[in-house]
């Protein structure tokens, strides 16, 4: 993976992927792993949450919409969620379980539940336009 320029503005990044009563606690806090780095995690109220207030934890995000060429689809999403300082996106768990970052549209699309990644900041279009922007060199 190539260094990722991160910049520094002020955010908390949050992701909930919900524990269902036939998966092991600790493969959905993998799954989250796998997408996010340098994450702090609680269990609670059946779900994992992974929390963290830096850009760089985005890394494995970042790089993938330029791999896959997805920036359209996430910057939609993040676009569509957007309320006033907060935007979120899907991502697909069992794809995060074997390190692969999908997004989902819709929360049925992951049949386990998908992971919710919610992303606050004062300066939410810098984090936009830095994740996903609208034209890559």
């Amino acid at each position: 993976m190539d260094e990722v320029k991160v910049p520094q503005i002020a955010c908390k990044i949050e992701a909930y992927g919900a524990v269902n009563p036939s998966e092991d606690p600790d493969k959905v806090q993998q799954a989250v792993s796998n997408i996010l780095v340098d994450v702090n995690f609680k269990y609670e109220d059946g779900s994992i949450k992974g929390t963290s207030n830096n850009l760089q934890s985005l890394s494995k995000i970042y790089d993938t919409v330029r791999s896959r060429g997805v920036i359209s689809t996430y910057r939609r999403q993040l676009r569509f969620h957007h309320k006033g300082e907060t935007t979120w996106f899907y991502l697909n768990k069992q794809a995060a379980f074997v390190n692969v970052t999908a997004i989902c549209d819709e929360a049925e699309e992951s049949p386990l539940g998908p992971i919710k990644v919610i992303l606050h900041s004062k300066n939410l279009e810098r984090i936009i336009d830095w994740l996903v922007p609208e034209f890559v060199e």
